[in-house]
């Protein structure tokens, strides 16, 4: 589990398409503080953040040993100067970026991990959290302090909530996942009895026609190729409840999830997936179609920012 590395900075709008394009021109600027402050714009500690957050996003590999961040197949093709999206304009590449962020088999992000995919409640407070981590990272066999728990989660939700103070500007500058309203205010309630009162946030767990059937598949594909390698048929619970699955990433409710896949259910025409249907519980087939490509059918249509 990772529980640092952000060095306390949320993901900011041009952080991403700056990093590739950087890389792209020279692979070892990220490796380079002076350099890449120079180049980026930004302090020492931005470039630590940076180097996290594109790495964490699926977008670059570092590669110790040669001092060089490397494009990944999908920073390349998403944020290159031709690419489908080099300036972050389209709202499905949020999406595809929360999705690898969210769904991380290997050094999985220790905040998204849990809260995604282990929270049980429907609300959550900061309080709250902060003790579930310290016990869940006591369980897991770490160490860390109360202080790095709560910068810990205080990232996680400024990522998915605009901010509430505005001061100075380059502070202000809300996370570009803000708009995906993955997670909202839902009110207030007081620390045990009499203690002060704090926010309490709900993940928005309802259907999100806004993701689209292209961003689905996509993400079904990759979940299925790093997840369930060797399995050609998913079960419905698969895709719905397991540890980063579509369901849990993305906060799915169940009847969203079965309509999304009924539309695979045999139609005679040529699907990357199939549905069975069952009184228990369905089953999806990955279909070999050569050449079918996810990641380009994504961005097929616009759906920019707005």
């Amino acid at each position: 589990m990772r529980f640092s590395g952000h060095e306390t900075f949320i993901c900011r709008y041009t952080w991403l398409p700056k990093a590739c394009s950087a890389i792209a021109e020279n692979p070892s600027v990220l490796t380079n503080d002076e350099e890449a402050m120079v180049k980026l714009g930004v302090g020492k500690n931005m470039v630590n953040s940076i180097r996290f957050w594109v790495e964490v996003m699926g977008v670059a590999i570092p590669n110790r040993q040669q001092k060089v961040f490397n494009l990944t197949t999908f920073g390349r093709r998403v944020f290159s100067e031709d690419g489908f999206d080099p300036y972050l304009e389209n709202i499905q590449t949020l999406w595809l970026l929360h999705w690898h962020l969210s769904s991380r088999k290997a050094d999985p992000i220790f905040a998204w991990n849990f809260l995604l995919n282990r929270w049980p409640y429907p609300e959550l407070s900061r309080s709250e959290v902060v003790t579930a981590f310290e016990r869940e990272g006591k369980r897991l066999g770490y160490s860390h302090s109360s202080v790095t728990l709560a910068q810990h989660l205080d990232i996680f939700l400024r990522t998915y909530l605009p901010s509430q103070k505005r001061t100075a500007i380059e502070d202000s500058l809300d996370s570009p996942f803000v708009e995906l309203a993955l997670l909202r205010q839902s009110g207030q309630r007081r620390i045990g009895l009499k203690g002060p009162l704090e926010d309490v946030y709900l993940f928005r767990r309802e259907a999100k026609p806004e993701l689209t059937k292209a961003v689905f598949e996509y993400c079904l594909d990759d979940y299925w190729n790093r997840w369930h390698q060797t399995e050609r048929t998913l079960t419905f619970r698969d895709i719905a409840v397991a540890e980063c699955s579509i369901g849990q990433v993305f906060k799915l409710p169940e009847d969203d999830l079965r309509t999304r896949l009924e539309l695979y259910v045999m139609s005679g025409v040529a699907q990357p997936f199939e549905y069975q249907l069952s009184a228990v519980q369905g089953q999806v087939t990955r279909n070999n179609i050569p050449d079918y490509d996810f990641l380009a059918t994504v961005y097929e249509t616009g759906y920019n920012h707005g």
